[in-house]
């Protein structure tokens, strides 16, 4: 290891303490003495609040009230640091209050001219593949807030231009498509929910609280899949194993070998979403079960045939 990751690993490892002692590091980091010493004077530099106890068992301390002491990052890792804070210009909305452009100036004035030209020229040459985040989601901070705070909130949403209000505790926000989404549990019903959340037109946060964080997550589990859910297999060419990975959705799971399938489940309801999301792999499926799923599809797709000779 070298010095560098030594006293980088070390400034965490001595950040959970409130004394040690030479043997300590000796034994941690396979170092000598003098090694040792030399690492707690170069902290001592980098600004770590160091103090020694003399005697016959003399140790060392950290003053308590202290914050984390400056952390030693490689260039390789500031770089892959600051292109994942690139990401964030995707997204129109996010649960924390910021500026990314703010955020982007503060991180290049810790770095020399060098590091911001090498960037620079990385943005030009490097693409990440993002989905580009159009809609405003006002209340990401305050749906957040409430799962930290494990409370309920009550809010209004809109949903085919029209507003309904719901009592609903949240235990996840996610990103995907494009979209954000708040999962919850409606408290009344105990109802499993997902909400878009750019349609939440406002939201107040309550103080009763109904569950845990990990009650919730195990409860919406068993309300997801309902007493009268529809298992499906549908068999894949390995060109298909792409499609599945770049989307899909918790209800499924696929298995790769010889053959290739993806299983899951869908609730009565859901026959069209999940219709629509295997026509995506065109001409790679190659069987579907149920027959009452495979007619559904064959369907949807005469369908967009008989739109397609209209036009």
């Amino acid at each position: 290891m070298k010095k560098s990751e030594r006293l980088n690993d070390m400034i965490r490892y001595l950040n959970n303490l409130e004394y040690f002692n030479l043997q300590d590091l000796m034994t941690k980091y396979n170092i000598s003495k003098s090694t040792a010493l030399r690492d707690i004077s170069s902290l001592e530099q980098l600004g770590m609040p160091i103090f020694s106890e003399h005697g016959r068992n003399g140790r060392y301390g950290l003053l308590k009230n202290r914050l984390l002491s400056p952390i030693i990052f490689s260039i390789d890792e500031v770089y892959a640091l600051y292109f994942a804070m690139l990401t964030l210009e995707s997204y129109q909305s996010t649960p924390f209050h910021l500026s990314v452009h703010k955020l982007n100036e503060k991180f290049e004035n810790c770095l020399s001219q060098h590091q911001i030209m090498q960037i620079h020229k990385m943005k030009k040459v490097l693409q990440f593949e993002v989905t580009q985040h159009k809609n405003v989601s006002r209340y990401l901070d305050k749906i957040l807030k409430s799962i930290l705070h494990e409370c309920s909130c009550k809010i209004h949403y809109l949903k085919n231009n029209q507003q309904k209000s719901f009592q609903v505790q949240f235990f996840k926000i996610s990103a995907r498509y494009g979209q954000w989404y708040a999962t919850g549990i409606e408290v009344h019903s105990n109802q499993y929910r997902v909400f878009r959340c750019d349609r939440i037109t406002s939201i107040e946060e309550e103080l009763t609280s109904h569950f845990s964080i990990d009650e919730l997550i195990n409860l919406s589990l068993e309300l997801y899949q309902s007493e009268h859910h529809i298992d499906f297999e549908v068999e894949i060419a390995v060109q298909g194993v792409d499609i599945f990975y770049k989307e899909h959705y918790p209800s499924m799971t696929i298995e790769v070998g010889d053959q290739t399938f993806i299983k899951g489940f869908y609730n009565p309801g859901e026959e069209e979403f999940i219709a629509s999301y295997f026509m995506k792999y065109g001409h790679f499926v190659l069987s579907v079960q149920p027959e009452s799923l495979k007619q559904i599809i064959q369907a949807k797709v005469e369908k967009l045939l008989h739109y397609y000779q209209q036009l």
